[in-house]
């Protein structure tokens, strides 16, 4: 059985308004982004390969992410929290990986509290998108 990992939701908005809505919405809760990758953009770039606009969000709360460094500096590696934003047919995808999920591959209990905390802020945010029809 697959281990989940992922916090989903499906958004009738468009891909740049979901884009710019998360944004928003992470803010609201707590979270700044750091990086962009814009995943379509480079593997055209990079291997000539087409696909669905793709961009991969590292989003960080920096209070929640000093708790878990100062837990376990090794936990530097899983972070920031990766929020993705990808067309789907008839809809927008806006995933997070779920910060429970890195608290379970750090196997360190002291994480257990900051990765919760953090999955009800991401969801938060993720829920603030208009569902898909």
């Amino acid at each position: 059985m697959p281990v989940e990992y992922a916090i989903t939701v499906r958004t009738a908005a468009s891909f740049a308004e979901a884009n710019a809505q998360i944004r928003e919405a992470l803010k609201a809760v707590g979270f700044g982004v750091l990086t962009e990758i814009d995943v379509q953009s480079t593997l055209r770039e990079k291997l000539g390969e087409e696909m669905e606009q793709y961009v991969i969000l590292g989003a960080c709360n920096p209070p929640l992410a000093h708790r878990a460094l100062s837990a376990d500096r090794t936990v530097g590696l899983l972070l920031p929290c990766n929020v993705v934003v990808r067309a789907a047919s008839g809809c927008t995808i806006v995933e997070a990986l779920d910060p429970r999920a890195i608290a379970d591959i750090a196997g360190q209990p002291l994480l257990k509290d900051i990765a919760e905390d953090a999955a009800v802020r991401l969801r938060a945010a993720l829920e603030t998108l208009p569902p898909a029809r």
